[in-house]
């Protein structure tokens, strides 16, 4: 996405994992991986250390890191793919699973959703279909139909798992968080919406429906790979792209504040972080 008191509490509920000797007045070595929702591309100020991951310093680890006093390796970059952890983004940029080593305490991670091109894809194809019908009908679901969700029970899960496990392998005893994706749509067209998030209106519940179906697989495989799953169905209810700014935690394709579109905002970015926080009992 440095011993403080709520980080030895946290030391103390076990966040290092089973068989640790940690002490509760250890310092957290936390590892940050994942893709661009971890990274918080967008939004600013950007880590200058390596521009092309496109990662702002304002991002959720950063802000979770600075709320318990951890001591943060971020590796979170734009656009990665679970391959990433395994093998360099870029040229000069290490494989994600070298971030972790056998004495890190905790992991965090959004990924699996640019595996296939899964969200790039649909946003950009459901947003040209939409626009061309006038936001009429499902043009979108009409062309694609399932092969999104296809693609996702049969490469983006395995993927996810493989990923996982080299994180374990890694740090056997480390607490891994993985973090599903916030909401993107209403779970209904908003028709004040379109011209910022140009779905037709049969499409809006399409996607929805897709993205609760790509994190109920990332929940498959942190669940079967021993990591903590973080839901976000609930808290990021209306908190969507349709929403005003102060409100939404992701921005809308059109018209955003963001220079990357269809992304966590600051606001967005700090919230993933508290609720976190929560479930691991950091807060």
């Amino acid at each position: 996405m440095t011993a403080t008191a709520a980080v030895a509490g946290a030391l103390a509920l076990g966040l290092t994992g089973p068989g640790s000797a940690a002490h509760a007045t250890e310092t957290l070595d936390y590892a940050a991986l994942g893709d661009s929702y971890s990274a918080a591309s967008g939004v600013l100020p950007v880590d200058t250390g390596n521009l092309l991951c496109l990662r702002s310093t304002a991002n959720y680890p950063h802000v979770l890191a600075s709320r318990t006093g951890a001591r943060l390796t971020d590796v979170t970059c734009g656009a990665a793919q679970t391959k990433d952890f395994t093998t360099g983004q870029y040229p000069g940029v290490a494989p994600q699973a070298d971030a972790v080593t056998a004495g890190t305490d905790l992991v965090t991670m959004t990924i699996g959703g640019n595996d296939n091109g899964t969200f790039i894809n649909a946003i950009l194809a459901c947003g040209t279909a939409g626009v061309l019908s006038g936001g009429q009908g499902s043009p979108c679901k009409d062309t694609f139909g399932s092969s999104f969700d296809d693609a996702i029970d049969a490469k983006t899960y395995p993927a996810l798992k493989n990923a996982l496990r080299s994180v374990r392998a890694k740090a056997p005893q480390a607490r891994v968080a993985v973090l599903g994706y916030p909401w993107i749509t209403p779970a209904t067209a908003d028709p004040s919406c379109f011209l910022k998030l140009p779905i037709a209106s049969g499409d809006v519940p399409y996607l929805r429906a897709m993205q609760a179906h790509l994190n109920a697989v990332v929940e498959r495989a942190a669940r079967e790979t021993g990591a903590t799953y973080v839901d976000f169905a609930q808290a990021s209810e209306g908190h969507d792209a349709c929403k005003p700014v102060g409100t939404r935690w992701i921005e809308p394709l059109l018209f955003g504040q963001n220079i990357v579109p269809v992304h966590p905002n600051a606001l967005g970015e700090q919230r993933m972080a508290e609720r976190t926080m929560d479930v691991l009992g950091l807060g």
